[in-house]
């Protein structure tokens, strides 16, 4: 989490209103305003390749994948955040505080920065995990050719599968594929050529 916009106490509508007024985007948690960094070109492709793959093999099945722009609240934890791909299954559940924020993906996919991949892999994994719809939580490195999935198992614990050069990482809970060699392509390259 980057820092605080500014040092005040906000309720959630406080958040809310300025969130409607902002031309960018802001994570809340524990009444504090926190600017979310700007994505890069290769982050935006990874998570636009993402969203491709997951939209095309959930077809005509009662899912729905969901870009950046979608807001999901966690309601243990209070935490409102955009994360880079977002899938719910079924009927969508809206928080009661935020009708633009969904509170039952099944399925959070974060594109790792140097800048937020501690946050990612720790704190925000531990704000995800208290949602109780949850099944798994997919972290695509920017730096390697490497998709991590988070699966939930049956007593709640956490077992980590990773899919690297060749290979494809499974989502169980949405019965899909990542192909990691399509979702790269040309992603490392190009960002090595600049």
């Amino acid at each position: 989490m980057n820092a605080p916009a500014r040092r005040l106490s906000f309720t959630y509508a406080d958040y809310l209103e300025q969130e409607r007024a902002s031309p960018t985007k802001h994570e809340f948690l524990g009444g504090e305003i926190f600017d979310m960094a700007g994505g890069t070109p290769e982050h935006a492709r990874l998570a636009a390749r993402v969203t491709v793959a997951l939209g095309a093999q959930l077809g005509r099945r009662p899912c729905e994948v969901f870009s950046s722009d979608l807001r999901v609240r966690v309601r243990a934890t209070g935490l409102a955040t955009y994360p880079d791909v977002s899938v719910v299954c079924g009927q969508i559940a809206r928080d009661p505080e935020d009708k633009d924020a969904v509170v039952n993906p099944l399925v959070l996919v974060e594109v790792l920065s140097d800048s937020s991949e501690a946050y990612d892999r720790g704190e925000k994994f531990a704000h995800y995990r208290r949602i109780p719809s949850l099944r798994e939580y997919v972290l695509v490195s920017q730096a390697h050719r490497r998709i991590e999935v988070f699966r939930r198992n049956e007593d709640g614990s956490w077992t980590l599968y990773e899919a690297g050069p060749g290979e494809r990482a499974r989502l169980a809970s949405i019965d899909a594929l990542l192909e990691v060699d399509e979702v790269y392509r040309g992603a490392l390259e190009a960002s090595a050529a600049v």
